[in-house]
């Protein structure tokens, strides 16, 4: 398993990240009836608990845990390239483990049916261990180049329970009903769920499910339901957490006799280099994106080329096959805006105009045609 692992579990929940820019949190419903196994509170109370969880400022509290992500997003069948390409984390069910003993010291692991790739951070050492290659990483930060301070860590896209509900949270707005259940379990520990609605019949998402520890108020899962589906189309969390310091052990690595131990410096890690490359492009995409409506029903409008698709470095599963794969999917449509294609999933909805624009939202086919029309 290459270093691309952790990067490529945030490829996963694109449309998830969509659908969180486009929540929001209103008027409060009471909690739903029945014998509570938690003390009641109103949405207001959770949400302020679960920004103060998840912030910043006051950072998670000491954990480990196991956490699994599954999608069902109704997607073609797609390119067979192995398990380690971000296309496998398209559907089926894939998961992490990790301690987290606080800012620098953690360990985050992958395990597949016969390998594992391990981050641990501990204090100012800092190993990768692939056990598929047999080799042990040693990161370095050169000293002069300013980035003494900076330590590996999971990217900005990678997103576990917390960070994610921490995006959806910050988004709460009027669009979106809100009621509370203080008696459902995750992980074998009593939960509260925020279940977020939204109000505009536009969009095509259901419901989002937030649950929020009991007792640490740290978000365990996060469930996103399709309209119409009784089973969630994407789904992270905890399958097991515990809220106790991890043993220092976690922490400590030492290469296995007969390992390949390497000395790496941070900068000139392939991964790294191109995350400074892909957060270029996006600063520059970003800055030519129009947002067309609000709330659930955002429409996400930018411009495209169809050789877009087929763009790589190389280090992932071939695009042009995904490319392929997607655009056969897609159904031709026209209307007063023009003509393209239109590709559906459960929970996202894109437009491939015929004149250059790339149309993207948690909608129906209906919406996003009727925003392709807005100039």
């Amino acid at each position: 398993m290459r270093r691309g692992t952790f990067v490529r579990w945030g490829v996963p929940i694109a449309a998830a990240a969509l659908i969180g820019g486009a929540i929001g949190a209103g008027p409060v419903i009471a909690a739903v009836s029945g014998e509570p196994v938690l003390p009641e509170r109103s949405a207001q109370q959770l949400l302020a608990d679960a920004v103060a969880a998840t912030s910043k400022g006051g950072g998670l509290p000491p954990m480990s845990g196991t956490v699994q992500q599954t999608a069902s997003l109704g997607l073609p069948s797609l390119p067979q390239t192995g398990g380690e390409s971000p296309l496998s984390l398209l559907s089926g069910s894939h998961e992490i483990k990790v301690w987290y003993g606080g800012a620098d010291r953690f360990r985050v692991a992958m395990p597949t049916q016969l390998n594992e790739t391990n981050l641990i951070v501990n204090g100012d050492q800092s190993w990768y261990w692939e056990s598929a290659t047999n080799t042990a990483t040693k990161l370095t930060v050169k000293p002069g180049t300013g980035q003494e301070h900076k330590r590996p860590g999971p990217p900005p896209t990678q997103l576990t329970p917390p960070q994610m509900a921490e995006q959806l949270l910050a988004k709460a707005d009027e669009h979106t009903a809100v009621r509370v259940i203080n008696t459902a379990e995750v992980a074998g520990r009593p939960v509260y769920q925020l279940v977020l609605a939204p109000k505009d019949q536009g969009s095509l998402v259901q419901e989002v499910r937030l649950a929020l520890d009991g007792e640490t108020y740290v978000p365990l899962q996060v469930q996103v339901y399709a309209k119409g589906s009784a089973e969630p189309a994407f789904q992270v969390g905890f399958t097991q957490v515990t809220f106790t310091p991890p043993a220092p052990e976690n922490f400590v690595f030492t290469p296995p006799a007969g390992a390949k131990v390497e000395e790496k410096d941070l900068s000139e890690l392939g991964d790294v280099k191109r995350a400074e490359q892909h957060a270029e492009r996006a600063e520059k995409v970003a800055g030519e994106v129009r947002v067309v409506g609000g709330g659930w029903t955002t429409v996400a409008v930018l411009p495209f080329k169809p050789e877009d698709l087929k763009a790589g470095d190389g280090s992932q599963a071939d695009p042009a096959a995904l490319a392929d794969t997607v655009l056969k999917s897609a159904t031709p449509v026209s209307g007063t805006w023009g003509s393209g294609r239109l590709i559906r999933t459960k929970l996202v909805t894109v437009l491939l105009t015929d004149d250059g624009r790339l149309l993207v939202g948690a909608v129906t086919p209906e919406e996003i045609t009727q925003a392709a029309g807005v100039r």
